[in-house]
């Protein structure tokens, strides 16, 4: 550009009303200029003082300016003989901004997501099942959060820093903060018979890293773990990434059920769900139990229990863990808050093998470089104080009158046509749908009036097994608002289907 072309060219793009500093415009389109070669390599811009003279701007925005690129090495700037676009702004970003001259070039965001995500990424986004609205009816999993008790955790929250700790601010120790961990322990063995003491228990941010984390520490990329089919989208993601080979295995009524030609074929980890199978909802056995850890004992292999809402168990006491009838240390136990208390917490554990205990803590220290030591605190003088346990039965009792809630609006309207399953634990219950039924076509009908539900088939893994339903979150939904959702839900299934339309 010769220098009355650069001038016009700026004088045409610096926009002097739309707020932005002139320093920001005019650096930002000199930048332009340069990376697009409009301003070719070795090229003399014009002078601070006759730059600013023909742009009608003050002369130490221009000098600034200046500045500026010299200090980025866009130009070079000599004593006496004037300022000189550098030669070193490399070839493979010529381009790469959105440069108005041409309007040919595209950003990075543009390209092809082939060309962007590796393959186990792009398998990622392919199967991710996260939904971009996380409350309201009948959204699965989310507990009630207006019924946390907020008073007693700001106490706690306050007391903590009024009396400020500065190794609450750093990075956790490994394996997390030593009084959660009694805390934990305390509470595992009277209320799941989990058998720990407090160095076993490893503090994460939930069941995701924990069980990352198990599968890092107890794996190589391309061994073998059996999951439950149906199982949960996010944990399978988790395998997905991990290398490993997932083999799902069907679910009976006692719990994941092992054909002859899997037990022929030992895997390195199962994951289950034995105290309430996700999403079905169905209880392990005992006799399923005692195979599963008799089966892992004499093959090596780990098991890892996810106990996702064992707490919540309406009509009868929360069942025994797994880990608590474990005599070979062969069992991963892995728990959050996120039902319990709420999910943004962002607080999980795992309850690893006595041997196993100080390599989980060193690498999780590694990996991770955790934090959130005041949450950590906070939350175990919360259970210390009775607050967590007294909570949980609040919350049992209420869930409960939610889940008969919805059971009877369900009856109502469709008696035994559609039967719930699942129900007697947790935060949600299945609805089934007719065989054939396309319980996405339901899913995306009922978001369409603002109702939340998930479609029980995007939970299998293998299509001969699928089953059409949808799993419908009553916890986050106030009692009044249930019957009129489920309402709104019905009018999309009858739409849908147009099977049971009046």
């Amino acid at each position: 550009m010769r220098r009355s072309v650069l001038s016009d060219w700026l004088a045409q793009r610096l926009d002097r009303g739309n707020g932005q500093p002139i320093y920001r415009q005019l650096h930002r389109l000199l930048q332009q200029a340069i990376l697009s070669r409009e301003l070719p390599a070795g090229s003399k811009v014009p002078s601070s003082r006759l730059l600013a003279q023909e742009l009608g701007i003050g002369r130490n925005t221009v000098t600034q300016v200046y500045e500026q690129l010299v200090l980025e090495g866009y130009v070079s700037s000599a004593t006496g003989r004037g300022t000189f676009v550098a030669d070193s702004a490399p070839d493979e970003i010529v381009g790469a901004l959105d440069v108005e001259s041409s309007g040919t070039h595209r950003t990075p965001l543009e390209l092809p997501a082939t060309r962007v995500l590796s393959a186990r990424g792009a398998r990622l986004i392919a199967g991710a099942g996260v939904s971009k609205r996380q409350w309201g009816a009948f959204m699965p999993g989310v507990p009630d959060v207006t019924k946390f008790p907020a008073r007693e955790w700001s106490r706690l929250h306050n007391k903590y820093w009024r009396r400020l700790r500065p190794d609450l601010l750093t990075y956790a120790p490994g394996g997390g903060l030593a009084s959660l961990r009694h805390a934990l322990a305390d509470y595992l063995r009277t209320s799941r018979s989990v058998r720990c003491t407090p160095e076993q228990i490893i503090i994460t941010t939930g069941i995701h890293q924990s069980v990352d984390l198990a599968v890092r520490l107890l794996s190589d990329p391309g061994d073998v773990i059996w999951t439950e089919d149906p199982c949960y989208w996010g944990v399978r993601s988790v395998l997905h990434v991990s290398g490993l080979q997932t083999r799902p295995i069907a679910v009976d009524a006692e719990g994941i059920n092992p054909s002859p030609d899997d037990l022929a074929q030992p895997p390195k980890l199962m994951l289950v769900t034995p105290s309430h199978q996700y999403p079905l909802g169905m209880v392990m056995s005992l006799a399923r139990r005692r195979m599963l850890l008799e089966y892992a004992r004499q093959h090596t292999c780990w098991i890892i229990e996810d106990d996702y809402d064992s707490e919540f168990r309406y009509g009868s006491r929360p069942l025994a863990s797994l880990q608590g009838l474990d005599m070979s240390g062969q069992v991963i136990y892995v728990g959050s808050f996120s039902k319990t208390l709420f999910p943004g917490l962002r607080i999980g554990y795992l309850v690893v093998p006595e041997a196993l205990a100080e390599s989980f803590a060193t690498a999780s220290a590694e990996l991770y470089r955790e934090g959130q030591l005041l949450q950590q605190a906070m939350l175990a003088e919360f259970i210390a104080e009775g607050h967590f346990a007294s909570h949980i039965r609040k919350m049992r009792t209420l869930y409960g009158q939610r889940r008969q809630i919805v059971l009877d609006a369900a009856s109502r309207r469709y008696g035994d046509a559609l039967p719930a399953v699942g129900g007697d634990a947790g935060l949600h219950l299945v609805m089934q749908l007719p065989a054939g039924s396309d319980d996405r076509l339901v899913a995306a009908a009922a978001l369409e009036r603002n109702i939340i539900v998930r479609p029980l088939s995007g939970y299998y893994a293998q299509p001969s097994l699928d089953s059409s339903g949808l799993l419908l979150g009553y916890a986050c939904v106030p009692d009044e608002d249930i019957g009129p959702a489920f309402d709104t839900l019905g009018d999309a299934i009858d739409s849908t289907l147009n099977v049971f339309a009046s």
